[in-house]
């Protein structure tokens, strides 16, 4: 039986606008992900695909509402928890790399295990090994700058991984790559999480690659349907 391991009850979130005014940009929207699975979520530019995935990460916090992980409101993790819950439970891939240009590919996707303290030669390790899985083993002593787009886009995924997270939330992980190349990074973005048995939501404007997954949902007016 698939047991729910992320859960978002009646969240709603505004943000205030120059003018004073309050936009809804989620209301009272619910959503359930079950472990092991893949969802993805659609809308328009501006619906709030980001605004969802910032608050399931805990980067952000609804103004109402619950969100649920393992069964334990994440709204009440404080400090080192909170952190924990963001280091060690989830990764995060943005639609930018966001690589640090003076590291080598193998440092940039060492450096959230040595952050979270692990020994260097265990972190290079482990990067190393991620690398292979992305294709990109010879690649590791290189600067991002060698890298092509797609390449660098392999190596955020590896990065993403590096800490063994149960979830991984991607936001338009191919939005800044040509379909082409978008397909193949979102290829080894599919394998590493069916390899790994990940847990994995998806926000995405291509409902061609969200047809990809194991569920689809659309974000409109503030409402997932």
């Amino acid at each position: 039986m698939t047991r729910t391991i992320l859960s978002a009850v009646n969240i709603s979130k505004s943000f205030q606008q120059p003018d004073k005014s309050k936009l809804e940009v989620l209301q009272d929207l619910s959503l359930d992900v079950a472990e092991g699975t893949v969802i993805a979520v659609t809308g328009a530019s501006g619906s709030g695909k980001s605004t969802l995935l910032h608050l399931l990460g805990a980067l952000d916090a609804p103004d109402r509402g619950e969100i649920l992980f393992d069964g334990e409101s994440i709204l009440g993790f404080k400090g080192k928890k909170r952190a924990a819950y963001r280091n060690r439970s989830i990764g995060f891939v943005f639609q930018f790399h966001y690589l640090m240009p003076e590291l080598t590919v193998l440092e940039n996707v060492s450096f959230p295990a040595l952050i979270k303290n692990f020994n260097k030669e265990d972190a290079y390790e482990r990067a190393g090994k991620l690398l292979k899985d992305v294709d990109l083993g010879d690649r590791k002593d290189n600067m991002p700058f060698h890298l092509s787009g797609g390449e660098r886009q392999r190596v955020a995924i590896a990065r993403s991984l590096i800490n063994s997270p149960r979830l991984l939330f991607a936001d338009e992980p191919t939005g800044n790559l040509d379909w082409k190349t978008g397909q193949k990074v979102f290829g080894v973005f599919r394998e590493l999480i069916k390899e790994r048995n990940l847990t994995a939501v998806l926000v995405t404007h291509n409902e061609q690659l969200a047809d990809l997954v194991d569920s689809k949902y659309h974000l409109h007016e503030g409402k997932l349907s």
